[in-house]
């Protein structure tokens, strides 16, 4: 007797998800933050090779080659678009409105 299998057959497809569709870069989703609709996609390690950002949540570098999240308002643009860590992204609504920077640490 073969084991039971309890995976669906045939898969998901993620356009049938509401809020979750697929693009040419990749999967994004429409997440709501601060009273607006945000457009959110999973950047990989691979393609953020030779990047550095600075991630708005914890204020910390994202290293070269780390996968995070890229966010941005629905009607912004590309000087909207703000790398965020993952985990940044998913405690963003229980972080405070403002954070604290030590003197010597970078402005941008």
């Amino acid at each position: 007797m073969s084991p039971r299998n309890n995976r669906p057959r045939g898969g998901e497809n993620p356009e049938d998800r509401p809020g979750i569709g697929l693009d040419r870069f990749g999967l994004e989703r429409t997440e709501e933050y601060q009273g607006e609709d945000w457009k959110v996609r999973h950047v990989a390690g691979a393609s953020a090779a030779g990047k550095r950002y600075r991630c708005p949540g914890c204020d910390q570098e994202i290293p070269s080659g780390t996968p995070h999240l890229v966010a941005w308002p629905e009607y912004g643009g590309v000087d909207d678009r703000r790398h965020w860590h993952k985990s940044c992204w998913n405690a963003k609504d229980r972080r405070t409105t403002k954070v604290q920077r030590s003197r010597n640490a970078p402005k941008y």
